[in-house]
């Protein structure tokens, strides 16, 4: 037990358990699955059902075993900041925190763009010029995000329903579509032939920049360990809800991948919206028009959910480093009401917010949310490498074995070093193709240089901010 958790007046100690396995697993489906990636598999052609597979038998699963046992074994509020801080010490522990935390500023820009995108559709027939819209898309992410911040600054009690209802109604309009698209294949056939050998993968600039986004689209079963000390019973809560959201996720992947296709040809959908353009086509070739708007409706909700979840679980993270002073002390601040890490809350939302209008500046809407999307993978990624190297080097010690509570990555080390190793190859690799722009950007110096410029000086941000923090601790000491 850490210095930080034995304090007696560690702020952590007045988190309330809020969460339990139902709570988890929908705040997980919430996380993870988004109607955007199928759109942007179905863009990428029929070669993304083997893409879908791939990433979820050599990264989805790996990681799954690795998170499993990291938040059995170290059942924290922090989770993969205390994990590579445990592994590694103090600086290796915040650069994997800062990391973790500075990509949302990238992501939730890029989520809201999605969300508000699918949410134009309903308004109906016109909910396709919407999608394009960038006053629409503007006005609509900051809407979301401000719903997001109120409620998880108000108390998990009341914002863990935006996060079950969002990891309900993420999931219902994917079934949906699927049944729409089993009763018009039915009816009038496929418009894409599938065949063997076009769902092997094409590698081309598309599907080389797309490799990174499958992958990317498998993460985030990670995200609730944060909150671990909000959980009731986590070291068996959580790997049961991990283990039954990976089976549903990446099912309804390739289920939905296959289902866009088989009602919109790939060139002609949306990489942000296609769900939603694949529902309406579907029905209204059934003429049951209505089912598109009810759909969007359900997605409305569901991206209200994932934005909520991030929000909730990734403040953590800045909340546990404010704590042990490497951030300023502000964040490690608990509201006196609600109880919630509300100043790292804010601060997160605010940062994404600028990020959102700043990323619109000379792009066009599909470049704009591109560009965000790179970025926040490639921050993203970086506190995955630790995560798999500290499960690699959290597995010689001896508690692993004397832990009776802990879920082990079967096969001793050997099966740790496997498990690890997949996944801190694939997100390697997943950073390196992040910064090849896609075949269609139209200027692409412009667009690795920007990239570069955003990820280098979140970085180097965080560092200063780390030094800073050393500082005034040795002046304390």
């Amino acid at each position: 037990m850490t210095q930080t958790e034995n304090a007696p007046d560690n702020p952590i100690k007045q988190l309330r358990k809020e969460m339990g396995f139902w709570d988890v697993l929908f705040f997980n489906i919430a996380t993870v699955l988004g109607p955007r990636w199928v759109a942007a598999a179905a863009h990428n052609g029929t070669s993304s059902i083997s893409l879908w597979i791939l990433a979820a038998l050599f990264f989805f699963a790996p990681t799954a075993l690795v998170i499993n046992e990291l938040s059995s074994r170290f059942p924290n509020e922090g989770g993969l900041y205390v994990w590579s801080k445990e592994a590694f010490g103090d600086f290796h522990g915040f650069v994997a925190g800062w990391t973790y935390w500075i990509y949302t500023v990238f992501y939730f820009p890029g989520l809201l763009l999605a969300s508000a995108a699918m949410s134009g559709y309903a308004a109906g027939s016109g909910g396709a010029a919407l999608a394009q819209n960038r006053t629409f898309l503007l006005a609509g992410s900051f809407i979301l995000l401000t719903v997001a911040v109120v409620l998880n600054i108000i108390g998990l009690n009341i914002g863990k329903w935006l996060q079950n209802a969002g990891g309900v109604s993420t999931y219902i309009p994917l079934l949906m579509l699927a049944a729409i698209a089993a009763f018009v294949y039915m009816r009038h056939g496929s418009v894409t032939y599938f065949t063997f050998s076009n769902m092997l993968p094409h590698w081309n600039l598309d599907t080389v920049n797309f490799w990174s986004q499958i992958a990317f689209a498998f993460t985030g079963l990670e995200l609730v360990s944060a909150m671990s000390d909000e959980i009731r019973n986590p070291r068996k809560t959580l790997p049961r809800a991990v283990l039954t959201a990976g089976v549903l996720i990446a099912g309804i992947y390739i289920i939905g991948t296959f289902a866009v296709l088989t009602l919109i040809p790939a060139e002609q959908v949306e990489p942000t919206s296609g769900v939603f353009q694949a529902i309406t086509a579907g029905s209204n070739a059934l003429r049951i028009g209505f089912v598109g708007v009810l759909a969007a409706l359900f997605v409305s909700v569901g991206n209200a959910g994932g934005v909520g979840s991030t929000v909730a679980g990734i403040a953590r993270v800045p909340f546990v480093v404010g704590i042990d002073r490497y951030l300023p002390s502000a964040f490690g601040k608990i509201h006196p009401r609600w109880k919630t890490p509300y100043i790292s809350i804010i601060v997160q939302a605010s940062v994404s917010a600028l990020v959102l209008l700043f990323s619109q500046v000379n792009e066009t809407t599909r470049g704009a949310y591109q560009f965000l999307v790179d970025a926040a993978i490639i921050l993203y990624f970086i506190p995955f490498l630790y995560m798999y190297a500290a499960a690699i080097k959290l597995a010689g010690r001896k508690d692993r074995l004397e832990n009776p509570q802990a879920i082990l990555i079967p096969g001793g080390k050997p099966g740790v070093w496997l498990a690890s190793g997949l996944g801190f190859l694939v997100v390697l690799a997943g950073i390196v193709l992040s910064l090849i722009p896609p075949g269609d950007s139209s200027n692409k110096v412009g667009f690795e240089l920007k990239l570069a410029a955003g990820t280098v000086a979140s970085v180097a941000l965080g560092l200063i901010l780390y030094c800073r923090g050393v500082r005034s601790k040795t002046r304390t000491t």
